[in-house]
C-alpha cells in the first residue's frame, strides 16, 4: 500500500513538473513572438547543469541596432522571461565589455553566443550542431575502445 502511495506522488509530481515546464514554453513563445513582430531576433544561450541557465533574445534590426532586448534565468521552470535594460540602440556586432557591466556572469556568456551566432548567421553560416549527451558518451566510448587496441 506505501508503495501505491509513493508511486501516486511520483507520477503526480511528474505530471506537475511537465505542466509548469508547458508553461514556461508557452511564456517563452510568446516572448519571442512579440520580439519577432519587431524584427530579427539573436538568440543566445548558456544552458546551466547544476548552475542557472541563461538565454537571451535580441530583437535586431536589418542594421544590426538593438531595439528591445529580454532574458530569461533560472535553475526551475519557475524562471520567467523578463526584459534586459541598457542595450537598446547599440548595435549587436559591436557589443564590448563596458556595455555588459551590468550583467552577471552567465548573462554576459549568454550574450556573447547571440552575438556570435548573429555573426555567423548573416555571414551567411549555419550554426553547427552540438551532439546530445548520449552521442558525446557514444564517441568517447569509440576513442577509450580504440586506445586499448
Amino acid at each position: 500500500m506505501q508503495i501505491f502511495i509513493i508511486m501516486i506522488f511520483i507520477a503526480g509530481a511528474f505530471v506537475v513538473q511537465m505542466g509548469l515546464g508547458f508553461l514556461q514554453i508557452k511564456h517563452f513563445s510568446k516572448a519571442y513572438a512579440e520580439l519577432r513582430s519587431i524584427g530579427k531576433v539573436a538568440i543566445g544561450k548558456k544552458p546551466g547543469k547544476i548552475r542557472a541557465g541563461t538565454i537571451v533574445l535580441f530583437a535586431v534590426s536589418d542594421s544590426g541596432e538593438i531595439l528591445k532586448a529580454k532574458k530569461m534565468q533560472g535553475v526551475t521552470v519557475m524562471a520567467k522571461v523578463k526584459s534586459l535594460h541598457g542595450f537598446e540602440n547599440k548595435n549587436i556586432q559591436t557589443l564590448q565589455e563596458k556595455d555588459m557591466a551590468h550583467c552577471n556572469k552567465l548573462i554576459k556568456l549568454a550574450i556573447l553566443d547571440a552575438v556570435n551566432t548573429y555573426k555567423i548567421i548573416m555571414s551567411g553560416g549555419v550554426i553547427p550542431e552540438k551532439n546530445s549527451l548520449f552521442k558525446r558518451m557514444m564517441l568517447q566510448a569509440g576513442r577509450v575502445s580504440t586506445v586499448k587496441k
